[in-house]
């Protein structure tokens, strides 16, 4: 008898930021017994924020089930919670997902789709505090685990992230070894990708560049935890795997 294959969904959009779906990606298809499926609401050509542009995405309501489903974030994302096509394909496929996970602002997505309420997620530093609005704990680490969610903080995040969804399901012998194949050995050459640690002048100028964009994402942020209705929970966390 062949074994179903273990399907994750990767649900983008346009104007998503590339990097938050393209690095998980590289990781996600390279394990082994893993269906991966690149999918948007109406299908075909999907244009990021960066202007690349992905081609031949299957219709989200053609596909049935998965087993994992993943939101890339992007300054889009906030648009996207309330856009009711894509966020009633959302929720049903997350609602019976044994693995709920998002990079990014992908988390605001996810938490839209109202199955995350009371759990802990990461997301971009500058937009952590709107999970709030939809009843999920921001959690400031790169990459946050509160049971069968798994969630990565700000872009380059994704790649770590994804490594851990690796070692989740193919354990971490296999995980470290393709961490080795693809050369993951970050040494960027200034400590200044966190607020935390980014020199004081600079952080100020990246806020600065932000806060035009604060008032309408907060505004649809808000539009879109309003227009959230409770959902049943599936048992989602008899599934997941471990810790």
């Amino acid at each position: 008898m062949t074994q179903t294959p273990f399907r994750i969904v990767e649900a983008i959009y346009p104007g998503m930021t590339q990097l938050d779906f393209t690095g998980p990606h590289t990781v996600f298809s390279r394990i082994p017994g893993t269906e991966t499926i690149v999918a948007s609401e109406p299908g075909g050509e999907i244009l990021s924020d960066g202007g690349l542009r992905f081609a031949g995405t299957v219709r989200l309501a053609e596909i049935d089930r998965c087993d994992l489903i993943f939101f890339p974030g992007g300054m889009a994302a906030t648009e996207v919670a309330n856009d009711a096509a894509f966020m009633a394909e959302a929720r049903r496929l997350a609602g019976g997902a044994k693995y709920l996970t998002s990079v990014c602002t992908g988390s605001i997505i996810l938490a839209a789709t109202g199955l995350i309420e009371g759990k802990r997620a990461a997301c971009h530093w500058a937009w952590r505090d709107m999970l709030g609005l939809f009843g999920v704990i921001p959690d400031p680490a790169r990459v946050a685990r509160d049971g069968h969610v798994i969630t990565g903080g700000g872009v380059t995040a994704g790649i770590d992230f994804a490594f851990v969804v690796a070692a989740e399901l193919a354990g971490a012998d296999f995980a470290q070894g393709l961490q080795l194949g693809l050369e993951y050995a970050p040494a960027p050459p200034w400590n200044a990708g966190r607020p935390e640690t980014a020199p004081p002048e600079v952080l100020a100028r990246v806020k600065a560049g932000m806060a035009a964009s604060l008032p309408v994402r907060l505004a649809q942020a808000k539009q879109a935890a309003a227009n959230l209705v409770p959902l049943p929970l599936r048992g989602c966390e008899s599934f997941h795997r471990g810790g």
